[in-house]
């Protein structure tokens, strides 16, 4: 990515995170196909030259929105395997947190990036590495808790594929009955029974006092 030390040189040239912005919109809105320059362009109602003043070329745009991607959902998800818990159960509301707030991740940009995969063989190859990433930071998680490393990977990939599979199914549901449901995920996944503080810290935190 190019960058300018000069703001007033770049005036009307817009800036490399609206042109990010955009080619992200068109993405999650449209597929990739849809990022090209002309029409973020147009979108952004600056003239197409312009573009090349931040990005070599619509290839070092389409890496930067990979990379936003590993940085927003990737990154995020380890992360919260890693944050403080006191119980396996309350490990995984940390987790939780993830699918419920799109400011640590981003399910449309998921969604998006594995229907790119499907073109790209260069992409599949992103979204391999993410998965064992994932997968291993889950797995980490449950070995921290005195989980076996057989048990802890099951148990990792079915918290993984479930999501997965509400990502790519594009499922829908009130914010109220996906939290209702939490406590028995929590005992399928972990085989322990939550604890009540825990839950209502983690409804408190969504906004939501408590499920029924």
């Amino acid at each position: 990515m190019k960058t300018t030390t000069n703001g007033q040189e770049a005036a009307g040239r817009g800036s490399p995170e609206g042109w990010l912005n955009a080619a992200y919109e068109s993405l999650t809105e449209s597929g990739v196909d849809a990022v090209k320059v002309l029409p973020l362009a147009k979108k952004l109602n600056l003239s197409r030259t312009s573009f090349y003043w931040f990005f070599e070329d619509r290839e070092a745009l389409l890496e930067a929105l990979i990379e936003r991607w590993r940085h927003k959902n990737t990154r995020n998800l380890v992360e919260r395997t890693q944050a403080y818990a006191e119980s396996i159960t309350e490990a995984i509301l940390n987790v939780f947190d993830c699918w419920l707030d799109s400011a640590l991740f981003d399910s449309q940009f998921e969604f998006a990036m594995r229907s790119w995969a499907l073109q790209s063989e260069d992409v599949a190859e992103e979204i391999n590495k993410a998965d064992a990433q994932r997968v291993e930071a889950l797995t980490r998680m449950f070995a921290r808790f005195g989980f076996e490393h057989d048990a802890a990977y099951t148990r990792a990939r079915s918290i993984y594929l479930t999501q997965i599979g509400y990502i790519s199914m594009k499922t829908r549901e009130p914010l109220e009955e996906r939290l209702k449901y939490i406590p028995e995920y929590l005992r399928i996944f972990t085989g322990v029974e939550p604890q009540t503080r825990e839950l209502e810290r983690f409804y408190s935190r969504h906004g939501v006092a408590g499920a029924s």
